[in-house]
């Protein structure tokens, strides 16, 4: 790690790694975008959970009213 590190935000981490889509059947497609379609309402279940746990955070750091 040089000192010129910090000056540069980190790569952006890949999550998925696509498959060759010329390799597949159809029916392989087909499955592949359901599974694809379960993963993102897993992950936008992830993201209600988180924003209900900032929001739970922030209204228990709130300061009191009137004060």
């Amino acid at each position: 790690m040089t000192i010129f590190d910090e000056d540069f935000p980190p790569p952006a981490r890949k999550l998925l790694t696509p498959p060759v889509l010329d390799r597949l059947s159809v029916d392989e497609l087909q499955a592949y975008i359901v599974d694809l379609e379960g993963e993102i309402m897993r992950v936008k279940q992830g993201i209600a959970a988180k924003r209900a746990h900032a929001e739970a955070a922030a209204m228990f750091f709130k300061p009191p009213a009137g004060g």
